[in-house]
């Protein structure tokens, strides 16, 4: 299933970029995410916890930077994982591009996925809408927490990147995106 993001943050284009591509430095900032291995510049091991309801789902993977173009402030991940109980897995092509906002003093990072599921991990992901509503609440999520190491790091505040995310409770993730699925169908 593919699908489209976007969230904001308060630097220019070219800040921004370096941020993004600096994978240990905002790796805790997705919701379960732990960094276990950085392989090369372009290759990180990890982990992901997920929890929806009673279902603990833990998976190992890898994610690499495919490909980087710098002047296009663009790049592409895949990300493979499989579930530690063998219940399935993941892959994820994951394009980024960074757009100018605010006559470029911040900038929008646009996120395009493609995701397959396969196992019975699949069936906790039936309809590609409630996959696609969980994705932006996790993207929200690590949009603000990348907002918040950005204004550290400008009040010149240590940060702690060692410090992983708590695990994706999916039962709320999904939820808000229940409500938020429900509030734009109201409102539409």
């Amino acid at each position: 299933m593919e699908f489209d993001n976007s969230f904001d943050v308060p630097l220019p284009p070219a800040e921004a970029w370096r941020w993004l591509l600096d994978i240990e430095r905002i790796a805790t900032c997705l919701p379960g995410a732990e960094l276990t291995e950085v392989v090369d510049a372009q290759t990180y091991k990890g982990k992901v916890a997920v929890r929806l309801g009673p279902v603990a789902l833990s998976f190992a993977g890898q994610a690499k930077l495919e490909q980087i173009d710098h002047a296009a402030q663009r790049a592409r991940m895949r990300a493979t994982g499989a579930d530690a109980k063998g219940r399935g897995s993941t892959n994820a092509l994951i394009d980024f591009t960074l757009e100018p906002l605010d006559e470029g003093a911040a900038t929008r990072v646009r996120i395009h996925s493609d995701v397959t599921l396969t196992g019975s991990v699949a069936q906790y992901g039936r309809g590609a809408g409630m996959i696609q509503s969980v994705a932006a609440q996790l993207i929200k999520q690590f949009g603000e927490c990348l907002r918040t190491r950005i204004a550290r790091a400008a009040s010149g505040e240590v940060e702690d990147t060692t410090k992983a995310a708590k695990p994706i409770s999916g039962l709320s993730v999904v939820v808000r995106a229940l409500r938020e699925g429900r509030r734009d169908s109201e409102s539409g």
